[in-house]
């Protein structure tokens, strides 16, 4: 594990590099990070389907959460732009002073339309293509969506920022291993204890809802519109401040 100080220069310049980054290429690379992260839950409606389990039995559980994090190392080991990693690592070089708040805002409109985009694509395309293979059903994405839609207003919020909280560490995590398998290993970790969680991840939770929303008349589009707008803000929240404000706030004062 690299020392504390050095991944946080590390990230304030990778941050960096992803602000000033051109237009047209962020936005590819969100859309591409839009789509590799919908086979997550593609998978956890394979599983579903075709398992014996459902949720609240343990196996089940821990195979779905596993497949919930087969999108995000796609993701991240692609090296594509996902929101709630910003949500931490631009907003270090701000936080730092090497890239102004207008900038911030750049980075994160483009990355996050263009992984609403790329999701909702991916999601029509399971939709249309999937039940027709024989190993996944439209229950099973309504299955997946309602776990996510069918909370109150104040939990979509706090469970969000515990989601970005936690994607916080994980970019944190991934630049700190000096190996791809401790990547691998730090992403699956993280994105699994999401998963176990059901903790609405603004990206990823497009994609569940929408599937839902495309397949059952018990999803609306009042319920999705809801649970990505919360989920956003509290990702937001979750990976800025708990993790990016903290985490350099004790660094630069010679916390150990």
């Amino acid at each position: 594990m690299k020392p504390a100080g050095e991944i946080l220069e590390s990230m304030i310049e990778k941050g960096t590099h992803e602000i000033n980054r051109e237009r047209e290429g962020l936005f590819l690379s969100s859309i591409s990070a839009g789509l590799d992260i919908g086979f997550g839950p593609l998978l956890m409606g394979v599983i579903l389907t075709l398992s014996a389990g459902s949720y609240g039995d343990l196996s089940t559980e821990l195979l779905l959460a596993s497949a919930y994090s087969v999108g995000f190392i796609f993701v991240i080991l692609g090296r594509s732009e996902l929101f709630t990693e910003h949500t931490t690592l631009a907003v270090m070089p701000v936080i730092d002073g090497k890239a102004p708040i207008k900038k911030l805002g750049r980075l994160w409109g483009i990355v996050y339309a263009g992984n609403i985009i790329g999701g909702i694509f991916f999601t029509g395309l399971a939709v249309l293509l999937m039940p027709g293979l024989g190993v996944i059903t439209p229950e099973a994405f309504g299955t997946i969506a309602h776990k996510l839609v069918s909370h109150p207003v104040h939990w979509l919020l706090a469970a969000g920022i515990f989601a970005g909280w936690l994607m916080g560490l994980l970019a944190w995590l991934v630049t700190s291993a000096e190996n791809t398998i401790g990547r691998v290993f730090f992403i699956w970790m993280v994105t699994a204890t999401i998963g176990m969680l059901h903790l609405p991840h603004s990206i990823a939770g497009n994609v569940e809802v929408l599937m839902g929303l495309f397949t059952t008349s018990n999803v609306t589009t009042i319920d999705y519109l809801k649970f990505l707008s919360l989920s956003t803000i509290g990702n937001a929240i979750g990976g800025a401040i708990f993790v990016g404000l903290m985490k350099y706030g004790q660094i630069t004062r010679g916390a150990k």
